[in-house]
């Protein structure tokens, strides 16, 4: 039964008993806490802890997830996978134990003709958390499951919760008995590889207090929840490795076409090795399994909108993409890897996830130019990495330093987990913790700034405690003024009773016209003027954020007086900056759809920035925009400006705005109702921001140019309104000074300018020929001044200071020329530079190859050396750079002695 039937299957047999189906969640998740989405319950959690309340009793999804923790396990073991689909059935307040109970046995054992999976229920065993006897008796009793596969297992197997205050309760888990293949008898608390848990079932029943040791059980139950809830998670590539008859979820039907083109590509026969252990630990498996989990994973990262990046989670996709690379490296395929395996894992997950077929052109550009930018990594980082690691063997350490580390990753890009992986396969370790500290003070530097403006506290349990008191309404769309109240106060220690001059915190109102800053777009500013029983204060409002779905944070100066939770505040919008910042979310809208109406729907909103008076857009595309291009797009935007369009928005729900063709931006979460912005007939879009009433408000938009930010990914700055007439006032002031200054009309400027352009590169060039000349006229000089040992011919001398390495190499390679072809000959040039080191150059004649002299080796391991400078080349000639110029006799004359010793 194919992954996409399952799907099919489930979803089927739980709508059919009255459970709504939820869409997944994207895999980014907006939690400061979690990078991705771990579970399929997270959705859920709000429902789960009473912060709202679900629109419906029981659910159904699958929900896509991603954990990263098991990266470094992935292929090693058959268990371990980075991408993963939870199929979830969830009761809230609804039904309980016994109805989760026989709805999921009902579907595991039904007859595929039923709708069910077929699997033999003799089979199944149950566990459930030691002192649970009703899930027992229910099991017993009511499913007919004998007692001895009745299983009772500890907290630490059989109990939930999230790992903090909050529900919790005992689960259940099913498992498969695969039989003696697979191991030895005696039930899944003896072997789980025989017995493969594919169902868990939790009862959320209790609630349970803080931890009160390190240990996951260390806590107390406090009590039962006042309504009983249910949330279970059936694997998907658990029971697509049972129903299709595989040993593992790498070998399931969305995984092993992969796989297997990975291994015809290289020319390997995945577990061709003898024995069942013998295929699971072979390099070779291992790496084919590395690279069907992390092109999958990829895959649904990148059209669940992620992209590759240093940090975050675009961090976890580029690392993901180059361990995929660099395993079919290692099995011997050098050519790229990706546009033979990617589509090969988009066909194989499209029956499920339509979206990556038709998304494929945006996808593979993020995918296939990651590749390319690593190769070319690879090719430069793999020479220094070896360079470092033969300086640590050289000199007896068994650990590279973490400086070095470091500057493989922060000079050259190489990544730290590549530099391990490569380290350890030359049998040495990596300092690890002193690279780990130079990060963390790159990090602490490039950010003190802008942790500032976030979010103050990255611990949620405050936002949730202020969201107990309700959400915040946002009214911003229809007003820039209202009286509130505040409901809570966040300070730096925590949730406080009240705020005085100069002190900062966040303000929590229970309905606020200031728009919080999302979508691009930057929050409000303004002012809270606040009343309450003998006192009164003055706010200045200098961000706004949304650390939790419906609740509103107003990060605030207290200018004068004193605030309390309780008091009436005037919020007043800034409506300067408002109106600034509206004008370029619009003008962006009008971007993105001028952008795709000439290069094509792939050209898909891939960030922004709506500032005052000006944008920045990035958008995936292959490769540059052409100058006119831009200059086309710029052109149309602003005559849309001059039609005067009406500017709408409504609310409809999904579907409806799919069937009016609303763009969409990959990787956001919408709900079952969606905002819909429309500029006219020219712009429809998904958007919560604000925007201008017509589209002449926006009055002029300026284009800048265009840049790559990364991988298929190019970025677009413009300026809008009175910023963009500024801007083409001082451009119009500096064309007319150029223009007196060459003394033609502004119109002229560009030919004339390049005619001057042309003569000085003329000029520049009979300089340097003239230069070139003067330095190779000193050849004969220097052939003059060979040295002889024996039948070797030696000229080491230091030509003038500043001489270019391209030229000491011309004239190393003249001067060879002019000694005696017959006997060996060894040519050394060194010329000093300004910053206190040397160029130098090494070259060898046949004869002197043919001797066994290498140009490489006398500069890599005598010459630099002996100057404190670093070098290398191949046996005819070699050349290096640096190291302190006043040591270049000492240079020599260690040359001369290697050679003595060679002669001898």
């Amino acid at each position: 039964m194919r992954s996409a039937d399952i799907r099919e299957r489930f979803l089927g047999h739980f709508e059919r008993n009255g459970h709504t189906v939820v869409p997944s969640l994207p895999l980014p998740f907006e939690d400061p806490n979690l990078l991705f989405v771990v579970a399929g319950m997270v959705q859920f959690v709000p429902y789960f802890v009473g912060q709202q309340t679900p629109p419906y009793p029981r659910a159904t999804s699958i929900q896509k997830c991603i954990r990263t923790l098991d990266i470094d396990e992935v292929g090693r073991t058959t268990r371990h996978g980075t991408f993963f689909q939870m199929n979830g059935n969830f009761s809230f307040g609804d039904y309980f134990k016994a109805e989760a109970i026989q709805l999921a046995w009902d579907l595991s054992t039904n007859s595929v003709e039923d709708g069910g999976f077929g699997l033999d229920g003799e089979r199944i065993w149950a566990t459930v958390y030691l002192d649970d006897d009703e899930a027992v008796d229910i099991w017993h009793r009511q499913i007919g499951v004998p007692l001895e596969r009745i299983v009772r297992k500890g907290m630490d197997d059989n109990f939930w919760s999230m790992g903090i205050a909050g529900p919790s309760g005992p689960c259940s888990e099913l498992y498969y008995d695969r039989g003696p293949d697979y191991g030895v008898e005696g039930g899944p608390a003896v072997d789980e590889d025989r017995y493969m848990e594919f169902w868990n079932l939790v009862f959320m029943q209790n609630e349970r207090g803080p931890s009160t040791g390190p240990g996951k059980s260390e806590f107390e139950i406090l009590g039962e929840l006042p309504k009983k809830n249910i949330d279970t998670g059936m694997g998907m590539e658990r029971m697509a490795t049972l129903l299709q008859g595989v040993d593992n979820l790498y070998e399931i039907d969305q995984t092993r076409p992969v796989l297997d083109r990975a291994a015809e590509l290289s020319g390997k026969t995945y577990g061709a090795h003898s024995g069942h252990a013998a295929a699971e630990s072979h390099p070779d498996d291992v790496r084919l399994r590395v690279i069907a989990d992390h092109v999958r994973s990829s895959l649904m990262l990148i059209g669940d909108g992620v992209r590759p990046g240093n940090d975050g989670r675009g961090y976890v996709l580029r690392r993901l993409l180059r361990r995929a690379i660099r395993s079919m490296r290692l099995l011997g395929y050098d050519d790229p890897a990706l546009p033979e395996l990617l589509p090969v894992a988009r066909d194989c997950m499209a029956p499920s996830y339509p979206e990556l077929a038709t998304d494929f052109e945006r996808i593979s550009a993020y995918a296939y130019g990651e590749e390319d930018a690593f190769r070319q990594t690879l090719r430069a980082g793999t020479t220094i990495f070896d360079v470092a690691v033969a300086d640590t063997k050289r000199a007896g350490a068994t650990s590279l330093s973490g400086e070095k580390a470091f500057q493989l990753h922060d000079t050259y890009g190489f990544p730290i987990d590549l530099t391990l992986e490569m380290a350890a396969e030359q049998g040495i370790a990596v300092d690890e913790p002193g690279f780990r500290r130079l990060m963390a003070e790159q990090r602490a530097r490039a950010k003190s700034d802008a942790a500032a403006k976030r979010t103050a506290h990255l611990d949620l349990s405050l936002y949730r405690t202020a969201l107990q008191q309700g959400p915040t309404a946002f009214t911003g769309y229809t007003e820039i003024a209202r009286e509130a109240v505040v409901g809570s106060l966040i300070g730096a220690d925590g949730l406080v009773g009240a705020a005085h001059e100069g002190d900062e915190i966040e303000v929590v109102l229970d309905s606020t016209p200031f728009y919080a800053e999302g979508g691009g777009q930057q929050a409000d500013w303004g002012r809270l003027s606040t009343t309450g029983p003998g006192h009164e204060a003055e706010l200045t409002v200098v961000d706004v954020q949304q650390p939790l779905p419906g609740l509103i944070a107003h990060r605030a100066v207290v200018l004068s007086g004193e605030v309390q939770p309780g008091d009436v505040a005037l919020a007043q919008v800034d409506v300067h900056r408002r109106a600034a910042v509206s004008r370029s979310h619009s003008a962006t809208h009008l971007l993105h759809s001028g952008l795709r109406r000439a290069l094509g729907d792939s050209a898909a909103q891939a960030g922004s920035l709506n500032a005052p008076g000006r944008l920045r857009f990035d958008f995936t595309t292959p490769g540059a925009v052409p100058p006119s291009v831009l200059g086309d797009v710029e052109h149309e935007i602003n005559e849309v400006l001059l039609r005067d369009l009406e500017v709408r928005w409504f609310v409809t729900d999904q579907d409806e705005a799919r069937r009016l063709g609303a763009i969409a931006m990959f990787g956001e979460k919408y709900g079952d109702q969606v905002r819909i912005v429309e500029i006219g007939d020219y712009s429809r879009e998904l958007c919560g921001g604000t925007h201008v009433p017509r589209s002449s408000v926006i009055g002029m938009v300026k284009l800048l140019g265009e840049s790559s930010i990364g991988s298929g990914v190019r970025r677009v700055e413009a300026l809008v309104g009175l910023d963009a007439f500024d801007y083409l006032a001082r451009e119009h002031t500096l064309v007319q000074s150029l223009a007196g200054e060459f003394k033609t009309p502004p119109d002229e400027l560009p030919e004339r300018i390049a005619g001057v352009l042309d003569r000085l590169k003329s000029a520049e060039r009979e300089l340097n020929t003239l230069r070139v000349g003067q330095v190779l006229a000193s050849a004969g000089s220097l052939a003059e001044q060979v040295e002889r040992f024996g039948p070797l011919q030696l000229v080491a001398a230091q030509a003038p200071d500043g001489v270019n390495p391209n030229d000491l190499r011309s004239l190393a390679s003249d001067v060879r020329g002019r000694l005696d072809a017959s006997a060996p000959a060894v040519v050394l040039l060194a010329s000093a530079n300004d910053k206190g080191g040397a160029a130098f150059v090494a070259a060898v004649n046949d004869a002197g190859q043919a001797a066994g002299l290498k140009a490489g080796e006398l500069v890599s391991q005598v010459f630099g050396p002996a100057l404190g400078a670093r070098g290398g080349g191949k046996a005819d000639l070699a050349q290096g750079a640096g190291g302190d110029a006043t040591k270049l006799a000492d240079a020599f004359a260690a040359v001369r002695g290697a050679l003595d010793v060679a002669r001898t």
